[in-house]
């Protein structure tokens, strides 16, 4: 049975087998170091998948005898402890967000799509002098702006504004609430 350090050579030669060797050995115990500070099986699998190719990856190591077993479980400890500080800066991001109205639902949605469906055919409808008020309504201006961009006199704008609204709200009854 090679040592730890032995493997460990051979891994850097490219031998998988060492790997699988290696990886086997440390599976069980280094993940359940892990899972005790993490507390999350999914973050220490993660975190031991992390901190055997940290080692993998690392050139220029020198390790004395019996070393091997505790340089990866330094790497693995400090990858933990990477996490931990991410969920600790996360959950204080989370907690700076100011809460949101809740999720519509998607009958919800699509009640909304259709209403401005309906609402958008309603004005389509509409005959070319009430859409053209509508537009200058909806772009903000004031009786008095339409009137004026439109040269028409202003009782005119307000009683087209009021057949308007009433062609409207006719097309829109069954979205209305009695």
């Amino acid at each position: 049975m090679d040592s730890d350090e032995a493997l460990y050579e051979r891994i850097r030669r490219g031998d998988m087998r060492a790997f699988d060797e290696l990886y086997a050995r440390y599976a069980s115990r280094l993940y359940g170091f892990l899972f005790s500070i993490l507390r999350s099986r999914a973050d220490a699998e993660d975190v031991f998948h992390e901190a055997f190719m940290r080692a993998l990856d690392a050139r220029d190591v020198e390790l004395r005898p019996g070393g091997f077993r505790a340089w990866l479980y330094r790497i693995g400890r400090n990858c933990a402890l990477n996490v931990l500080r991410s969920r600790e800066r996360g959950a204080r991001a989370v907690a700076s967000i100011p809460e949101v109205e809740p999720a519509v639902r998607a009958d919800e949605k699509l009640e909304g799509k259709e209403l401005d469906q309906a609402l958008a055919g309603a004005v389509e409808r509409l005959p070319p002098k009430l859409l053209e008020l509508f537009h200058l309504r909806s772009s903000g201006m004031s009786y008095e702006e339409m009137a004026e961009v439109l040269e028409t006199p202003l009782g005119t704008i307000k009683s087209r504004m009021n057949q308007m609204v009433t062609t409207l709200r006719e097309e829109m009854k069954p979205w209305i609430a009695s």
